[in-house]
């Protein structure tokens, strides 16, 4: 008997980073973190099992994928057939509308679309909170992919205690949007896992992250109840600004940023200086994300493109959309 199922998930930011794990196997994080999802970069992913397939097949953008992320996808497979009580292997065949690894959290989209496509296809009838158990277990990020809008990751302390839901945010998404510079859109050289493993390690200036990171979530979730942008804005700033830090401190030191992700930031306190709302932030890479009100979107991105290539300056609405069954 064939069982297929296809989904549709779009990738979210972090504002309120999530940065460590304290569980590697099942990816239980630190702390808890808080994100925004985004209109125009998704993941679509078909999944097909069949008892006569002899493994998993992964087929990303009409490529087969390498041998290590097959390890991956095989692994989070393993999951899904273990909670479906299911021996299938499966076919599974993905889209990416996203720079995969280009730190604009392709993982994310990928693993919630993928988990979701599952669920069809295996008539596994999982909840939203237990679909965003299932994607964890892929890509961290992946729990909050289940939702859209403003979404905070409950880090708690088990595979049953630790998942995503949505805020109530009275629609004020729909006031926002996203403008990404795309400084590098290659694989990075420390990935997101590596990176934050060797941070929480060796760190100096970890236990500093960790001191602060409920009061940074405090803050934005109190900031977007009553819409004060500049609050919220400034909360997340800082906060990515610190998890930076932490790779500084760390032994060896790295870092994700180079100089064109300083010269982005220069330009938003410029913009700002000329009363533009908007706010940047950086995740496990190079790009900068900017969250910005839709009525100085264009301008912002203007100026942005006074000094770089206007190829490089993308931008995203804020959609409320969660992940979708595609027939």
């Amino acid at each position: 008997m064939v069982n297929s199922g296809k989904a549709r998930a779009h990738t979210n930011i972090a504002l309120i980073k999530y940065w460590g794990k304290a569980d590697e196997q099942y990816i239980i994080p630190m702390n808890n973190s808080l994100s925004v999802a985004l209109e125009r970069f998704y993941t679509e992913t078909k999944v097909t099992f069949d008892a006569s397939y002899e493994k998993d097949t992964l087929i990303l953008n009409g490529e087969a994928v390498n041998d290590k992320e097959s390890a991956k996808i095989r692994r989070f497979m393993d999951v899904v057939r273990e909670r479906a009580n299911t021996s299938m292997y499966a076919y599974i065949e993905s889209e990416n509308f996203v720079p995969t690894a280009a730190g604009l959290a392709s993982s994310a989209s990928a693993y919630a679309a993928l988990a979701t496509a599952c669920n069809e296809a295996l008539q596994m009838n999982l909840s939203d909170k237990d679909l965003s158990r299932l994607a964890r277990r892929g890509s961290g990020s992946a729990s909050r992919s289940i939702f859209g809008g403003f979404v905070e990751w409950e880090k708690g302390d088990s595979d049953k205690t630790s998942y995503s839901f949505p805020l109530d945010t009275n629609h004020w998404e729909d006031e926002l949007a996203m403008i990404f510079v795309v400084i590098n859109n290659q694989s990075k050289k420390v990935s997101s896992r590596s990176g934050m493993s060797h941070t929480r390690e060796t760190s100096r200036f970890y236990q500093y992250w960790l001191d602060h990171v409920d009061a940074d979530l405090t803050e934005a979730k109190a900031a977007i109840e009553v819409k004060d942008f500049d609050r919220l804005g400034e909360v997340f700033e800082e906060n990515g600004l610190r998890m930076h830090a932490t790779n500084l401190g760390a032994k060896p030191p790295f870092s994700y940023l180079v100089d064109e992700s300083y010269q982005v930031m220069d330009i938003v306190e410029q913009c700002r200086a000329q009363n533009l709302s908007c706010y940047f932030t950086m995740d496990a890479g190079p790009n900068v994300k900017i969250l910005v009100k839709k009525e100085h979107q264009q301008q912002v991105m203007e100026e942005l493109c006074k000094v770089f290539d206007e190829t490089q300056v993308l931008s995203s609405d804020i959609t409320r959309s969660g992940v979708e069954i595609i027939e």
